[in-house]
């Protein structure tokens, strides 16, 4: 005998696993909230300070200039094919003068060689002469308020860092989703829950629409 399975059978086991579901978005939103808890801070309290820079002395900036000298040999190569030794000139201005960041460009010309570092809230350009190798050295820094923007934003902050702004944009994503799907089984929030999310919706579209030039 075929025993078939009525649409009142049916209703328990889809509650069952609607329950279960929900079950399952409350425990990914409460442990992915707590896990992402430090970069969602982050990036909402640099949220902040990236807008309002002055706030909290933010436009400050400490500048140095310096000069030295490195082997000429370093900068002339030996035959003209050769290459200016470059990893040599990068070792001599770090461990001279404390030179940080990371290297972004490395330009030869005729007279002279450029070298530039960057960093969050850093920047140091180095300007050799090839003939004697004097430099002078530039080094700004735009203290504590200008690494943390820099690091808002993932600019000159290396690939590591850049991999935990996409990480945090995903834990965002996941926590506002999974507290959307939260609502609908809320029966008594449910309604009230959603307007809200449409009205700020569209506050922020309307804020865009009027406020932005």
């Amino acid at each position: 005998m075929i025993v078939t399975e009525t649409p009142a059978a049916g209703r328990p086991r889809r509650r069952r696993l609607a329950i279960r579901f929900a079950a399952f978005i409350r425990w990914l939103h409460i442990y992915v909230s707590m896990f992402g808890l430090v970069a969602v801070l982050f990036f909402s309290v640099t949220g902040v300070t990236l807008n309002h820079p002055d706030w909290f002395l933010g436009e400050m900036e400490s500048r140095s200039d310096v000069e030295g000298r490195i082997d000429p040999k370093l900068l002339i190569p030996a035959s003209p094919s050769g290459e200016v030794a470059k990893l040599e000139v990068v070792e001599h201005l770090r461990k001279a003068h404390d030179v940080r960041g990371a290297l972004v460009e490395f330009k030869v010309d005729d007279a002279e060689c450029l070298v530039a570092f960057k960093g969050p809230g850093y920047a140091a350009d180095a300007f050799i002469n090839r003939d004697d190798g004097k430099y002078t050295l530039s080094q700004t820094a735009h203290g504590l308020v200008g690494v943390i923007n820099d690091l808002h934003k993932g600019r000159d902050s290396g690939p590591v860092w850049s991999l935990v702004v996409d990480v945090s944009a995903l834990l965002l994503v996941v926590i506002s989703l999974s507290g959307l799907i939260l609502i609908f089984y809320l029966k008594l929030r449910r309604v009230p829950g959603v307007v809200v999310a449409i009205a700020g919706g569209l506050v922020v579209g309307l804020l865009y629409w009027f406020g932005v030039p």
